[in-house]
């Protein structure tokens, strides 16, 4: 009989849907006028349930805190190495290459979320609204394959 390990806690679960539709909507919301409020209200949403994954990474329990999820470059080339063959190592929590996702999701949300805000109070002009498509184009890309 397999015995279940519950890793995930209710505060980084919740964080990780949250964020999955607030990103979601803001995505589909981009284009449209009509939905700017959304797009805007949606983005300030996204930035604080990272403001909330940066505290809990360091006061959260275990396997919430980012320490439970560093990896050295060798163990992650090791690990995707291992993957290839077919006969990855089992890891409780984040393996090193859904860590490398996590940081990527992390540092992508926070750039995506801040030059949204810059791009809405018009500083940067059309240079930074094509920093913050290009972020959140590649947040879309780490999202779908991870």
């Amino acid at each position: 009989m397999l015995n279940r390990i519950l890793v995930w806690d209710i505060p980084t679960r919740v964080f990780h849907w949250l964020l999955a539709l607030s990103f979601i909507g803001a995505y589909v919301t981009a284009e449209s006028e009509r939905y700017r409020d959304i797009h805007v209200v949606l983005g300030y949403t996204l930035l604080g349930l990272l403001a909330f994954r940066l505290l809990w990474g360091f006061f959260g329990t275990r396997y919430a805190q980012f320490r439970s999820f560093l990896f050295k470059p060798g163990e992650i080339m090791a690990y995707s190495l291992s993957m290839l063959k077919g006969k990855p190592a089992h890891y409780i929590g984040h393996n090193p290459l859904g860590s490398v996702s996590v940081w990527l999701l992390l540092g992508l949300g926070i750039l995506s979320g801040v030059s949204g805000v810059l791009s809405f109070q018009d500083i940067g002009g059309d240079a930074m609204e094509d920093v913050h498509e290009f972020v959140s184009d590649a947040m879309l890309a780490v999202v779908l394959i991870h």
